[in-house]
């Protein structure tokens, strides 16, 4: 008798694929979900969940950074779908009833400070007793809904950019979980650990998009942020896109200073959290938006799935210029039901 299928056996992107079933068909494709896409100002909503244990512990952040993360992650989304305006979260609260009430306030506070950081403004949720502490945040966002970034839209010949530096944050983490000994450069032991505890939300790239969108270029721009790791993001277009994605070793967005560091490469492709978009667009767009949003760099192109992917292109979707494979193991990211 064959054992039941399990959540580890499916992990957190098989889970979403099965759920999608029960949802009209692409509901489930995006970073979030358009609602009311009539008129000038759509609105899109997004959820997360962060549980202590998986998402955050005392041991790496305060509660003041707990809650400005939180918000964050949620903007992210909304970001990656193109939103211009933060209309506001709600959050929902659960808690031992021992928790310290100065731990609750320090989160609110910490996701207040993002919200007067970002726009928005903190519009309810609901509280409940718990065996351990987790929030649910929901954001809600406007977008002009001519002007969406979703998943499906890449087309070969598109270039690939990232709009900052991927690793950071992972590495801040091994330094406050003690995996690593303190650096050598606290500049970069700084940025490590502020990237990991306050990470800034890509609100800036739909105006940097929009400035650099050449005259006569149809709006069709692919995309989601990279939370889960930029080998997740990249692969996750290239499938919803259906192509392979095809990317530049010696491109690979690192901070310089973290490049001799022997897990670069890896946390870069899969340490997640960094809160980045990831984008693929027309060339002449690509270098247009490379040069007017600080820190994006093209970091590979999509092309088309071989014959030989035409059944198989959802497990095969990354592989690097020179020809050498590149897993979805080798790049990861954040996983779910492991």
């Amino acid at each position: 008798m064959a054992e039941p299928l399990r959540l580890a056996d499916l992990g957190e992107w098989g889970l979403i694929e099965r759920l999608g079933a029960f949802a009209p068909q692409g509901q489930f494709d995006d970073d979030g979900a358009l609602v009311s896409p009539d008129g000038d100002h759509g609105l899109v909503v997004t959820t997360d969940l962060l549980v202590e244990g998986i998402h955050f512990s005392d041991t790496t952040m305060g509660p003041g950074d707990l809650g400005w993360r939180a918000a964050a992650a949620n903007l992210s989304d909304l970001a990656a779908m193109g939103c211009h305006q933060v209309v506001g979260l709600t959050v929902g609260l659960a808690a031992p009833a021992e928790t310290p009430w100065a731990w609750v306030e320090g989160v609110y506070g910490g996701l207040s400070e993002a919200l007067a950081h970002y726009g928005g403004t903190l519009l309810g949720g609901d509280c409940s007793g718990s065996q351990q502490r987790l929030l649910a945040i929901t954001a809600l966002g406007r977008l002009d809904p001519a002007r969406p970034i979703r998943r499906r839209d890449g087309r070969p010949g598109d270039l690939l950019v990232s709009s900052g530096a991927h690793g950071l944050s992972r590495l801040g983490l091994a330094l406050l979980q003690g995996e690593l000994e303190p650096l050598g450069d606290p500049e970069l032991q700084e940025r490590a650990i502020t990237a990991h505890r306050r990470p800034r939300p890509r609100l800036d790239g739909l105006a940097a998009l929009t400035a650099s969108q050449p005259p006569g270029e149809p709006w069709r721009v692919a995309g989601m942020d990279s939370s889960d790791g930029l080998g997740q993001a990249v692969a996750a277009i290239a499938k919803r896109s259906r192509c392979q994605a095809v990317l530049e070793r010696h491109q690979l967005p690192l901070a310089a200073a973290m490049a001799e560091l022997p897990q670069a490469e890896a946390w870069c492709l899969g340490g997640g959290e960094d809160f980045e978009l990831v984008l693929a667009l027309a060339p002449a767009w690509a270098e247009a938006l490379v040069e007017q949003l600080a820190g994006a760099q093209v970091i590979g192109r999509l092309e088309p799935a071989q014959p030989s992917d035409v059944s198989g292109w959802v497990t095969r979707p990354l592989r690097w210029a020179d020809g050498t494979a590149l897993a979805l193991t080798d790049a990861a990211g954040f996983s779910h039901f492991h």
